[in-house]
């Protein structure tokens, strides 16, 4: 018979041991692991009323699928697209997307990914109730994206696409 570790074994991921984290706003909880590069990344990224993910770009690949929530996403073409429930926003390798809540609620999708940019979000991503980011906290935040190889639109271009990047506290 063969040897099933639980790792490598079918299961239900319980929602309340999944890591979640503050992303500058938006917050991430992590429904598989990133330490397989050959598998991907699952999380649940959640957006609050009248959050935004700046415009930005990765050399990683990202798929939304919307569950809830007014989501709306930023795309290569230079416009806004709403992203409605059961809808997939796919953002290829490299490509400039951003993301906002213009809405009341929070909205919620299922984001699939690299293990690598999972990665990414563990190093920058602080505990939630952690409070409104300090410079230092968003400086950090760009740095480590500098070394993961991302580009971070300045205020000029955010402001440009009718959004403004989190404020340091």
């Amino acid at each position: 018979m063969a040897d099933y570790r639980i790792d490598h074994a079918a299961h239900l991921i319980d929602l309340h041991d999944a890591q979640v984290l503050d992303v500058l706003g938006p917050t991430i909880q992590f429904l598989t692991g990133t330490t397989d590069d050959a598998a991907p990344c699952i999380m649940r990224g959640t957006i609050p009323p009248g959050a935004t993910a700046p415009l930005h770009s990765h050399p990683d690949p990202e798929t939304y699928i919307a569950i809830s929530g007014p989501l709306e996403g930023f795309s290569t073409a230079g416009r806004w697209v709403r992203i409605a429930p059961g809808e997939t926003f796919h953002v290829p390798p490299g490509a400039k997307h951003a993301f906002r809540n213009a809405g009341a609620e929070p909205c919620v999708a299922v984001v699939i990914t690299t293990a690598r940019l999972g990665r990414f979000f563990q190093e920058i991503g602080r505990p939630l109730n952690a409070g409104p980011p300090s410079a230092d906290v968003v400086a950090r935040c760009l740095e480590t994206a500098l070394r993961y190889g991302h580009w971070n639109g300045s205020p000029e271009q955010n402001a440009a696409i009718g959004i403004k990047p989190p404020a340091a506290a």
